[in-house]
Parts: C-alpha cells; structure tokens; sequence
C-alpha cells in the first residue's frame, strides 16, 4: 500500500523533536482522522536552518513530517510557500486518500514560518515599510 520511500521515512524518522525557545512554531491537525503535527523552526540569514517535528498520528503523516523537514531543511524561507502539500504527496508516493497528511505538515510549517515572520517584526521595521 504505501511506496519504499514512505515506508522509509516512517520506520526512520528524521528531524523527530522539539527545539527548545524556538524561531516560529505551528501546528496543524486533521479533523478527519485525529493526527496532529506540531513544527518548530530556527531561522539563520532568512533560512530554515533546522526543522523539527512531533506527528501524532498514522504512518503516511510521520513519513510526510519526516520527508517535508528533510527537504526545506536549509531552504530560503521565501522558497517555503513555493512547497505544495501535493508535491509533498507526488513525491513520497502517498496514495490520494492520505494526502491530508503531506496537506497537514504543510500547514503547520507554514504556521511556524507566519510565527517567526509575525514575532521578528518589530516596529522600527514596521514603521520603515510605511
């Protein structure tokens, strides 16, 4: 049912954890089946440069958590809203009825980098771009 790489990145989870005082922090949860990501970011020169994760929930979202922080581990942070959950999906090989999965550690990280965007602005900054 699920591709090698799944299977991979659920039996070996990388990036598993919390970072302690962390740049930004989201969270995103399935009303559907009851899984939770939760994603904390540090952030140097506008990059992600570490990525960790806590899923509670199936294979398909352990995998997805594991394969989305390997990959935008190191990115830009403008080139985060570029990710799509479906090339999340596309490129694990997540069958279409757990994409909700790879669409879930999307919106959490997504929610980490609007944390640190949002908590980084301060007001002389504000006060410039008016």
């Amino acid at each position: 049912m699920y591709s090698d790489k799944v299977m991979d990145h659920f039996s070996n989870p990388r990036n598993v954890g919390v970072i302690e005082d962390p740049d930004g922090y989201g969270e995103a949860e399935s009303t559907s089946c009851g899984d939770t990501i939760e994603v904390y970011i540090r952030v140097e020169d506008e990059r992600l440069a570490e990525i960790k994760y806590r899923t509670f929930g199936c294979a398909a979202a352990i995998a997805s958590s594991s394969f989305a922080s390997e990959l935008l581990t190191g990115a830009p942070l403008q080139k985060v809203p570029a990710i799509t959950d479906a090339e999340i999906a596309d490129q694990l090989g997540l069958p279409e009825f757990k994409y909700h999965c790879s669409v879930m550690v999307m919106q959490a990280l997504h929610a980490a980098v609007q944390y640190y965007q949002a908590k980084s602005q301060t007001p002389a900054a504000a006060d410039a771009t008016t």
